[in-house]
């Protein structure tokens, strides 16, 4: 039953995601004159509707998300049906539109994944959230417990208490987690305090082949453990926070994706909506049994942090992806000239096959994330 309601859960924490992406689109489609078919809550068969000034809004039977239907979609097939140059313009559609407006309404949907990323953030500073955590104090394994060790290569000793790691301020072991983890086989000006002493180190991280994490080698001291609270903000300090929370998360995300391309095992990293889904339903479930700040700060940043992927990764110039429709735009905006319907449907057969690998690696991660998640059972 436990099973079944995380996977309830994470489905509907999903859809959200995707439903508020669409909302974006919608908005801006509403917004610049271009007439909105179709706009549904859910997906697959129709539940209710009603049709109000020309746009069917829907509940359909699938809770996965939901979908804008913008009118221009029968122009484009028109045009590759009639192999004609230019896509037709009629009356309320997209290709009708400004190409400025065009790429701002492909923009939207992004854009709103970031909105929301700031709103969850600004609620996180506004509540603040406890944690626990080993103190920032570090044990270094010997060498028949690790084989290698970047720390200990490096000098650093058992008992040390790393304050600083490049600009980020270090109050625990965790702090040091966080910012080793997305820099694999980077330098790192770690500054530690040894008995009252401040002593400077540089250290190269190794990386993980099967995570992609940077790897420093040290242990906590479970010793040393205690729990910790974040700061509280008022309403406009917790906005900005949250708006900073989100620029720096989205670089993570873009340093995330080049650890792809430094050997690890890409169906290890890439997750598919299964294992994704998987994780929300956790998170939610098993958080807000600690304690309700701990649940909504774990729930909250969990939702940014996917949610800020979707906008990324949406904003990529590949075929079928937002960032191809606001690539065409910009073209034609600057060119003056229209991308031809043949070379455009051309690219989206290659955008069907490269987003259908990027599928098939994420749903071979998902099986061998089931496989191990229940051999551990």
């Amino acid at each position: 039953m436990k099973n079944v309601l995380d996977i309830l859960i994470g489905l509907l924490a999903l859809s959200f995601l995707t439903f508020f992406h669409e909302l974006g689109h919608f908005v801006f489609a509403k917004l610049f004159k271009v007439q909105v078919l179709s706009f549904s809550i859910g997906m697959g068969p129709v539940l209710l509707h009603k049709t109000i000034n020309g746009t069917d809004y829907r509940i359909s039977l699938l809770p996965f998300g939901g979908y804008c239907g913008l009118s221009g979609e029968k122009d484009f097939q028109k045009a590759i049906d009639e192999k004609l140059n230019e896509i037709p313009k009629t009356e309320g559609s997209l290709y009708n539109a400004h190409p400025l407006k065009r790429a701002m309404i492909a923009f939207a949907g992004p854009m709103f994944n970031f909105i929301l990323a700031i709103i969850a953030f600004t609620v996180i500073s506004m509540v603040g959230y406890k944690y626990a955590s080993y103190k920032n104090y570090i044990v270094i394994p010997t060498v028949d417990q690790v084989a290698q060790s970047p720390a200990r290569d490096a000098g650093l000793l058992t008992g040390d208490k790393i304050i600083k790691i490049n600009n980020d301020e270090i109050y625990n072991f965790r702090d040091i987690q966080l910012a080793v983890s997305l820099k694999p086989k980077e330098k790192l000006n770690i500054v530690v305090d040894r008995n009252g002493e401040i002593l400077n180190y540089t250290v190269t991280t190794l990386i993980n082949k099967e995570e992609g994490n940077g790897i420093l080698g040290v242990f906590p001291d479970t010793e040393q453990y205690d729990m910790y609270e974040s700061k509280k903000y008022s309403l406009f300090p917790a906005i900005y926070h949250g708006a900073k929370d989100t620029v720096k998360y989205t670089f993570d995300t873009i340093k995330s994706i080049s650890i792809l391309f430094k050997g690890v095992k890409v169906s290890n990293v890439v997750s598919g909506p299964a294992r994704i889904t998987s994780i929300l339903g956790d998170t939610f479930t098993e958080s807000f049994k600690e304690d309700f700040r701990i649940g909504l700060y774990s729930s909250l940043s969990l939702i940014s942090f996917i949610s800020i992927s979707l906008g990324f990764i949406n904003l990529l110039p590949i075929p079928l992806l937002d960032g191809s429709l606001i690539l065409f735009s910009l073209i034609n905006w600057i060119t003056k000239k229209e991308i031809p319907p043949k070379v455009q449907i051309i690219i989206q057969y290659v955008g069907i096959v490269i987003i259908g690998f990027l599928f098939i690696l994420g749903i071979t991660g998902d099986i061998r994330y089931f496989i191990d998640k229940w051999r551990l059972k």
